[in-house]
């Protein structure tokens, strides 16, 4: 026997039967019938009674989490070309109407059809295009907010083919982009002026699965879903989980050291990756495609590869360790009152979830607001009342009844303290999905709202907040500020939605905007890269130093600039 466990005003409440049970899904204005089946609600103004009935005990049910991910808008960006002194004037629409001028490097060559016959003889005719319609995709980001003139895209078949391909681009200076699915969001996998486009999506091979350790050797070129469905009939999954991930590649998620909804649970790339194999821009082939956890012998020069946006090399090759399928998995959707109960709230999840805490996500009011107002079908789990933060928690684990006591001693002892004012937890996939839409679907509410300007911001979690309210201040009404992201690493996403860009609005983000996180010793790009965004600020969040050493390492590995060039480091530093 299970009893209704509660303090004076808090109560964490269960029915009898199969589901855990309140309201009506997925309406959630009804009133709450003695019997139907939804999900579990804690509010501290459920009930007024003081009898403390009891109920039978009731088995949770398994929560099938299948995230929606939003749709992203499109941003756009307004290119002009200068035949003459061949710059590349850049008018970036997300963050304001200030323009950026690069100059093309002038000691690259342009591709020449005795070029084209050579790739042709690498390749195979099929596998070197020039069809303008194709190109016209592989030349522009997935937004739409950056957009190069290559004339050329390769797809190579192994590391052999990407390796003579460089070795030719190189003795020619050949400038290169490495490209994957193309869904980065700092125009880092574009021509910035007529690169030849090296695209891995060709390979595409798992080579090796070990299923005692859930050690995955793969291509680049691997689409990570595919590699999660893979690894699913294996009982495993990947370390990382990216609303892009039906069409990102794997190759490009090491390569910019993606993130993503996992990393609380099963942390960065640099931790997962055992080894690699990636091609230099000379052609030489570094074989790093160790499959041991432990090898410390010399420098572990893999790790220059992990989020080095191709600037290096290109990766071709993934050796990756994958944690074992769990069996359970709980969602929660919760409303805090202040920002201080969501930092202690996060605490308490990684002190009494411990190592089933899996997600640990957290959102505004104004972020709830814009989707409720732009996305249809959308719906808050916890009316009537709006609260000035919500935070998703997400559990994981291979025992179904001890990870629903776990939450559910959280979730209780969490209302008795304060830190939760309401919240539901989800009892079907359906359930769970529309808790993640509302999180996943900010970017795309934002951008139906007209123009928006946004940041990726890693800041220690007791100040990740403050600068949405500085903004705030800052922009006054002219503008909405948005705070949302990753609290269980401390990955703010700021966005800052107004009807139109404007320069006076521009003009009070930034430099202020880096100027304020390097402060704070934050950095400008939590998980999105540098790319050429953002080449140009990497001083905010890196020392003279630092930036120096990288650009001569740089320079070691591609004398000639070649590699995914005007990308990562400021050009002025670069051959």
């Amino acid at each position: 026997m299970e009893k209704w466990r509660r303090t004076s005003q808090h109560l964490l409440r269960y029915s009898s039967g199969n589901y855990l049970r309140l309201g009506k899904y997925p309406n959630f204005n009804d009133p709450i019938p003695n019997s139907s089946s939804g999900f579990i609600r804690i509010c501290e103004k459920c009930s007024s009674t003081k009898i403390r009935p009891s109920i039978e005990h009731q088995k949770n049910v398994q929560i099938c989490l299948n995230s929606l991910r939003g749709y992203i808008g499109n941003f756009q960006l307004s290119i002009h070309r200068n035949v003459d002194n061949q710059s590349y004037k850049m008018q970036h629409r997300n963050f304001g109407s200030t323009t950026k001028l690069i100059q093309r490097n002038p000691s690259f060559a342009t591709v020449s059809a005795e070029d084209i016959k050579h790739f042709k003889e690498i390749l195979g005719e099929k596998s070197v295009i020039e069809d303008e319609d194709r190109l016209s995709i592989a030349n522009v980001d997935w937004m739409n907010k950056y957009k190069g003139s290559s004339k050329l895209l390769l797809q190579p078949r192994s590391s052999d083919e990407v390796s003579r391909i460089l070795k030719y681009c190189n003795s020619r200076r050949l400038a290169v982009v490495p490209q994957g699915g193309n869904t980065g969001l700092v125009g880092g996998s574009v021509p910035v002026f007529d690169e030849v486009i090296i695209n891995l999506g060709s390979m595409n091979s798992i080579i090796s699965f070990d299923e005692v350790s859930g050690i995955l050797v793969c291509e680049a070129g691997c689409i990570l879903e595919n590699l999660d469905s893979f690894l699913a009939n294996k009982g495993f999954i990947m370390p990382l989980d990216l609303g892009a991930k039906g069409s990102c590649q794997i190759g490009g998620n090491v390569s910019t050291n993606a993130g993503g909804l996992r990393f609380v649970r099963y942390g960065s790339l640099h931790g997962n990756i055992l080894g690699l194999e990636a091609v230099l821009a000379n052609g030489t082939v570094l074989d790093m495609l160790s499959t041991l956890c432990k090898d410390n012998t010399g420098y572990d020069l893999k790790q220059l590869f992990i989020g080095s946006e191709g600037s290096l090399g290109i990766v071709t090759k993934v050796s990756i360790l994958t944690p074992p399928k769990l069996s359970s998995t709980n969602l929660a959707f919760l409303a805090c009152n202040d920002y201080i109960s969501c930092q202690k709230l996060l605490l308490e999840a990684k002190r009494k979830l411990g190592e089933v805490l899996s997600a640990f996500e957290f959102l505004d009011n104004q972020s709830m607001d814009m989707v409720l107002t732009h996305l249809e079908g959308v719906r808050n789990p916890i009316p009537p009342s709006e609260y000035n933060f919500y935070v998703l928690i997400e559990t994981t684990g291979s025992d179904e009844s001890y990870d629903r006591e776990k939450l559910e001693a959280f979730l209780l002892s969490s209302m008795e303290g304060g830190l939760i004012s309401d919240g539901v937890v989800a009892q079907d996939m359906n359930q769970a999905s529309s808790f993640w839409r509302i999180r996943e679907g900010i970017t795309e509410a934002v951008m139906k709202a007209g123009a928006v300007y946004k940041y990726d911001l890693s800041l220690p979690v007791e100040k990740m907040y403050q600068i949405v309210e500085e903004m705030r201040l800052r922009l006054g009404p002219a503008a909405k500020v948005l705070g949302y992201g990753h609290l269980g690493d401390a990955n703010l996403h700021l966005n800052i939605s107004t009807s139109q860009y404007d320069d006076n609005v521009f003009a009070q983000i930034e430099p202020f905007v880096y100027e304020w996180t390097s402060g704070n010793r934050g950095s400008i790009s939590a998980e999105h890269g540098l790319g050429l965004m953002k080449a140009n600020e990497i001083h905010y969040s890196k020392s003279s130093e630092t930036v120096q050493l990288m650009a001569s390492i740089k320079k070691l590995f591609d004398s000639n600039g070649i590699l995914n060039p005007y990308k990562v480091l400021p050009q002025s530093l670069l051959p």
